[in-house]
């Protein structure tokens, strides 16, 4: 006799079926997380706190929306994803521009969270499958862990492609490489809760550098798409890709195929060693990869350089221009001086860090300020030159 609908329902999963539509929607998420918290932060005009409270609330609202359905519903889970994708990117953003945290630190902590929430997960319910998400314990470690790859992956690929001065597209391009060898060890019979959550993790530094690659001027080494254009492609393309699972359900799981898919099959033992070496090769390639990158792309300092002293003089130079041009109305032109000093800024960055971490972290707040209120749709005069006296005032301090 044929299951009933309801019947049917509650045997389903939480989460949707890992198909190729599963890893296009993720991607785009992801890209989506880094250009809408921009798009928010700096065009908009919110400011990365306001942009947090704001993106934070909002999460916590379809989170609980996700929790209270007894079902997968593509359109809530997806959601749920692309606002835990803004939250944990901004998360990573805060603790770096904001508090000051090094790159380095929110890597080891972001790795040690999600790693604690791994073996809390694995002990407590014996499996890490997300074929198995149907309880509510297991849905908290589920987003948990999401929320931590997210951070994970941002602070890996800010590290990367901005500290070190890899770029955006050679990072997305050395990912896409990795996460091709986790598919092809899978194929060889990699363990696949595990070579499933890597490549989970490596997707966001994938798909954040697909969006700053698409989004950034081509000063910055982008195609110049903006941050509002992008979001607006990739929230369409989303759309799409969900209704077009809502109708088919090629991605709903029922709860039975949970078991029959739990790499415990292939032996607990099995899954420990490949876990571990797995573990090690990742280190080894990321320490070395960070490791050849200090040594070879980030710019040498002179041991005796230990302030910003004399560094700074082009900086407040554009700053003074962009004052000049808003008090003629020059908009346009200030708008203009403010991506040069976007674009100078970011080059400038893995140098300017190197010789003083503390204030490089207290400018770089100053001219994200300037450069979102000056980017604004309808920018305030007076806010403008609000901020801008206080960034130039920030630079001279350090300058002297």
């Amino acid at each position: 006799m044929a299951t009933s609908q309801r019947e049917y329902n509650q045997l389903l999963s939480k989460v949707p079926q890992v198909t190729i539509f599963f890893w296009i929607i993720k991607v785009l998420c992801t890209t989506v997380g880094e250009t809408f918290s921009d798009f928010l932060s700096i065009n908009v005009g919110l400011g990365l706190p306001v942009t947090t409270l704001v993106m934070g609330i909002a999460f916590a609202i379809v989170l609980y929306i996700q929790f209270e359905s007894s079902k997968y519903n593509p359109f809530i889970y997806w959601l749920t994803v692309v606002l835990i994708s803004v939250f944990g990117t901004l998360i990573t953003d805060n603790m770096t521009d904001g508090w000051g945290v090094p790159l380095e630190q929110s890597t080891l902590l972001f790795t040690l969270l999600l790693a604690a929430t791994f073996l809390s997960w694995y002990a407590s319910e014996k499996t890490l499958s997300i074929h198995s998400i149907y309880t509510f314990k297991r849905e908290v470690f589920y987003w948990l862990t999401i929320l931590f790859t997210f951070a994970l992956g941002t602070a890996v690929g800010d590290l990367y492609s901005e500290q070190l001065g890899l770029g955006y597209l050679k990072t997305g391009l050395i990912v896409l490489v990795v996460i091709g060898s986790v598919f092809a060890a899978w194929k060889l019979k990699l363990n696949e809760i595990l070579a499933f959550w890597i490549a989970y993790i490596l997707t966001r530094p994938l798909g954040a550098s697909l969006g700053d690659y698409l989004s950034q001027t081509k000063k910055n080494g982008g195609l110049e798409l903006g941050a509002t254009l992008t979001s607006v492609i990739f929230l369409i393309a989303i759309l799409a890709v969900i209704i077009v699972l809502a109708v088919t359900k090629l991605d709903y799981l029922p709860r039975s195929e949970g078991a029959k898919s739990d790499g415990e099959r292939s032996g607990i033992q099995k899954a420990w060693l490949q876990s571990l070496s797995t573990i090690v090769v990742l280190l080894v390639v990321g320490i070395g990869g960070y490791s050849w990158c200090n040594h070879h792309l980030v710019p040498k300092v002179d041991s005796t350089q230990t302030t910003l002293s004399g560094q700074l003089n082009d900086f407040i130079s554009i700053e003074n221009d962009i004052e000049n041009s808003i008090t003629i109305n020059d908009w346009k032109s200030a708008k203009a001086k403010a991506d040069d000093l976007e674009h100078n800024w970011d080059k400038s960055e893995p140098r300017l860090r190197k010789i003083d971490r503390k204030a490089w972290t207290q400018i770089d707040g100053t001219i994200d300020n300037v450069l979102a209120a000056v980017r604004s749709k309808n920018p305030d005069t007076n806010k403008c030159n609000t901020v801008l006296a206080d960034s130039i005032n920030t630079l001279n301090s350090s300058n002297q």
